[in-house]
């Protein structure tokens, strides 16, 4: 029995004529060889099928061919070919990055790189997968990538360019290859199957194209696969079987089903595809590629992006016309949502069913309407709403709870606040008081100004208290105040320390908003900071300006014997503590121990 040879090595292009998808680099390329042009060091990259290493190895055999044809390709039939295409040229030499990307190796590739080739008249090195070299290696490549021999040439190939350092970049002739179109790897595939005797029908190669995404070498694998499946007869519906893709029927009947809003039909279908073996996020991707062609097929100039197999286009087009454009929309950013947290759901099943039941009520829910030019998304209410509320009655011997409230009133001159009565203290006997400034305020229709008719309306239940104007920070006043903080904290335990600071502490008012605390030493300044907060509100209440701020400084003199705690850092105090207790170092480094300092 003859050894079988898969596609993708059977079928190889052996000619630029024969690549497909890359007109565009072949051309290139065969115009360089017949004028002469070629560079020393070329850089392939691309998507990974798309044929860069068989575009190498052709450009390997061409440039050495004996008999080099009028259009640019190899003739073949010479000895240079006829060694190459058995595997047996000593011209070109193949390494893979991928397990070849130490310095060593690639030491090894220049010494020989010296040595002038016995036969023809370039040495080819084709670095496969030249992203997985090391910075190392890269480095060790640099001055021979750049002025090699006149008879090396360097071709690398890589499917990750943005991994590959600048200076190398630099020294390359770079040449892009593009993912092979639907219709370049069905006409591919149908001469395969035409040559191998092989029933392939269209739409099962269209399939087959769509699945391997742009890459030839996947294509063929799949038209393998398929064939010894099949035994020779390729056909759409045991294509879609071996590729565990679902029908697209099993979506247009599911979205029949959803504009008919017909939720037990979604369900039912939605079971019968659950028990063929399809995941649910596999449903639900496949969904919104189908609603995807359909929001395509709307649009005549958009109709090109449309890719799917032969004879369904019609279809498609002609289901468009049913389904609105804001449905389209809002379905496939619900579908896009539930595939993002399809991994997260426990409930899988459940997960999808739930997306299926918001596609269900959809069309009752939004819509999209053009206001002043723009597409904005609406709610939509097709019945009137009713909404129902219950007074909550007072508890039977419940005490009544009076609500605290705040009123501003907006005056000319004045700003007039209305809160509720504080408690009774002497300090607040004369809270209560007319506005010392004479102003008009505004009457209402009774004669009465404002003020007094919120007086009759509240009644005694609330106090009247005018808003106090900022006073200006003085020298005097702030002494004042100040002392009357430290009363306060004479009469608190454990705060004798602090109280003799405030007494001793000097003061001076810097601008109005600012002034300065000088004290002795660094524990009285510890001190007065334990009262920052609480002294700044208390001060800043008796100037009614919440702008007033202060800093502590300590007066210079005689240096104060500080507590060493609070002069030493985290790493300070260990270093001492090793130093004195050298058992705490061993422990830490015995145990491995990481401090943090």
């Amino acid at each position: 029995m003859d050894k079988f040879i898969v596609s993708a090595r059977k079928y190889r292009p052996q000619t630029f004529d024969t690549v497909v998808g890359q007109q565009h680099i072949t051309t290139t390329l065969k115009n360089a060889i017949k004028n002469k042009q070629l560079a020393h060091a070329f850089l392939f990259c691309g998507p990974r099928g798309v044929g860069k290493t068989t575009c190498a190895r052709i450009l390997a055999k061409t440039i050495n061919c004996e008999n080099l044809q009028p259009d640019g390709e190899a003739c073949n039939e010479c000895n240079s070919c006829k060694s190459f295409n058995e595997g047996t040229s000593l011209n070109i030499h193949e390494l893979d990055a991928a397990s070849n990307n130490s310095v060593d190796d690639i030491r090894t590739l220049v010494e020989q790189v010296r040595f002038m080739p016995q036969a023809g008249k370039y040495k080819v090195y084709i670095v496969d997968e030249v992203h997985m070299l090391s910075a190392s290696a890269f480095n060790a490549f640099l001055k021979t990538l750049e002025e090699p021999p006149p008879y090396a040439i360097f071709i690398l190939a890589t499917t990750e360019k943005h991994k590959i350092l600048p200076t190398i970049l630099s020294r390359c002739q770079i040449f892009d290859f593009k993912r092979i179109t639907t219709n370049d790897t069905v006409e591919h595939l149908q001469e395969i199957a035409d040559k191998e005797n092989i029933k392939a029908e269209k739409s099962a190669l269209q399939i087959i194209a769509q699945k391997s995404e742009g890459c030839m070498r996947d294509a063929l694998s799949i038209l393998d696969k398929i064939v010894s499946f099949t035994n020779g007869e390729v056909n759409y519906r045991n294509t879609l079987e071996h590729l565990n893709i679902l029908d697209e029927d099993y979506y247009f009947k599911l979205l029949d089903s959803l504009l008919q809003q017909d939720i037990g039909a979604a369900m039912l279908l939605y079971d019968e595809i659950n028990s063929k073996g399809f995941e649910g996020d596999m449903v639900l991707n496949g969904f919104a590629e189908f609603l995807r062609n359909l929001l395509v097929s709307k649009n005549a100039k958009a109709a090109s992006l449309l890719e799917v197999v032969e004879g369904m286009q019609e279809k498609y087009i002609a289901k468009a016309e049913q389904v609105s454009m804001s449905y389209l929309v809002s379905a496939l950013n619900i579908l896009n949502e539930f595939e993002i947290n399809y991994k997260m759901a426990r409930n899988k099943r459940l997960h999808v069913e739930l997306a299926l039941i918001k596609l269900n009520y959809l069309q009752q829910a939004l819509e999209l309407v053009i206001e002043n030019g723009n597409v904005v998304k609406k709610k939509r209410v097709d019945a009137p709403v009713i909404y129902k509320s219950k007074t909550i009655e007072q508890t039977p011997g419940a005490p009544v709870k009076k609500t605290e409230a705040k009123v501003i009133i907006q005056q000319p001159a004045k700003e007039k606040i209305i809160s509720p009565p504080q408690p009774a203290s002497p300090k607040a006997a004369n809270t209560v008081k007319e506005p010392s400034v004479k102003y008009a305020a505004p009457k209402n229709g009774n004669g009465k100004n404002l003020l007094e008719a919120l007086r009759e309306k509240v009644g005694a239940d609330y106090n009247v208290e005018e808003v106090k104007d900022a006073e200006p920070l003085t020298q005097e006043r702030l002494n004042e105040v100040w002392n009357d903080y430290a009363a306060t904290l004479e009469a608190q335990p454990n705060k004798h320390s602090t109280y003799q600071t405030f007494r001793i502490a000097k003061l001076n008012v810097e601008t109005d908003n600012f002034f300065t605390v000088t004290v002795h030493a660094l524990t009285q300044q510890k001190f007065i900071e334990q009262e920052k907060t609480l002294l700044c509100d208390f001060i800043q209440r008796a100037f009614y300006n919440r702008s007033i701020n202060f800093k502590i400084l300590i007066e210079a003199g005689e240096e104060e014997e500080v507590p060493i705690y609070l002069t030493l850092n985290s790493r300070q105090k260990f270093d001492r503590i090793a130093e004195k207790y050298p058992l705490v170092k061993e422990l830490k480094n015995r145990l491995n121990l990481d401090i943090d300092y």
